[in-house]
């Protein structure tokens, strides 16, 4: 139960971090605005699928959420589950809604046309994506829990490189809104462990390790060749934004779109990390696919 809250305190902490080098500093504030200047490259090649992503969440799609989340964990007899999956999203969206408001962002003279934009950190385009993914993840039952999983990171993912790449949003408020859900999930786990009832069980099959080593792999990864990108992106950002090279520009709207990527899919990497131990099996299904001879889906 402790690693749990230490979990949380990971996300708190990293987005601490993200808060305070990219909002504070003129470093953080000029890469991220890099991202943006280089976003055109987004526009050109993807700008209607993206724009239909963004399109699709509102407060109708968050009730929406809620109703689909409650109508499977009540289906499956799993109360539990229903009010801790509606606490990531709720919780999570007022958590973006607060910080959005309470964070003021300083005009460092990274570029002039944007002295009057204010802080935008965190998205919650972001936060809604992905605090339904990780919700739905939580209440589906086992066999469609890894598949749901990985969409649901890509769905993520998706949502966040659209508010990139639409000008919407900074990278560092997409990461930190995946912190945010990430950190809700965290407490939704410790939630779920203390209402445990003993007779609960955890079965091979709870465990979807495909669908946690595939997020693992691909987060890690896009996350590396991200962070490396920007790392190069960096060392070399010596003249104003609006006079740096295009390629520079693009680099960094490209290192930030695979952080982005990668923050995602290691963000339900995570969840699924103890999904496995937090949401254990209904021992009666469990017993009646052993009496029928199968093992519990």
């Amino acid at each position: 139960m402790a690693w749990l809250g230490v979990l949380g305190l990971v996300n708190v902490v990293l987005l601490s971090a993200v808060i305070w080098v990219c909002v504070r500093t003129i470093r953080g504030q000029m890469l991220d605005t890099v991202a943006l200047y280089g976003n055109s490259l987004g526009r050109r090649t993807v700008d209607g699928p993206l724009d239909a992503a963004l399109g699709a969440i509102s407060t109708a799609s968050l009730v929406a959420i809620l109703v689909v989340i409650a109508v499977v964990a009540v289906l499956r007899r799993r109360i539990a589950l229903a009010v801790t999956a509606a606490a990531v999203v709720v919780g999570s969206t007022a958590t973006t809604l607060l910080l959005k408001r309470a964070i003021d962002r300083p005009w460092l003279g990274i570029v002039i046309d944007r002295i009057y934009a204010g802080n935008s950190l965190p998205s919650g385009h972001a936060t809604a994506a992905a605090a339904f993914a990780i919700g739905l993840t939580l209440v589906l039952p086992p066999r469609w829990r890894g598949v749901a999983s990985i969409l649901g990171a890509t769905y993520a993912a998706v949502v966040g490189i659209a508010t990139l790449s639409s000008g919407w949003h900074r990278p560092s408020d997409v990461v930190a809104a995946f912190f945010i859900a990430g950190g809700w999930a965290a407490v939704a786990g410790l939630v779920l462990v203390l209402t445990h009832r003993p007779t609960d069980v955890v079965t091979r099959r709870e465990r979807a390790e495909w669908s946690l080593a595939t997020a693992l792999g691909v987060g890690s990864f896009l996350g590396l060749i991200g962070l490396g990108v920007l790392t190069y992106v960096a060392q070399r950002m010596s003249d104003p934004v609006e006079l740096m090279a295009p390629a520079l520009l693009r680099a960094g709207y490209i290192g930030s779109v695979a952080t982005v990527a990668g923050a995602a899919y290691l963000m339900m990497a995570v969840v699924l990390v103890s999904l496995h131990r937090v949401v254990p099996a209904d021992p009666a299904a469990v017993s009646g696919a052993a009496t029928a001879g199968g093992p519990e889906g």
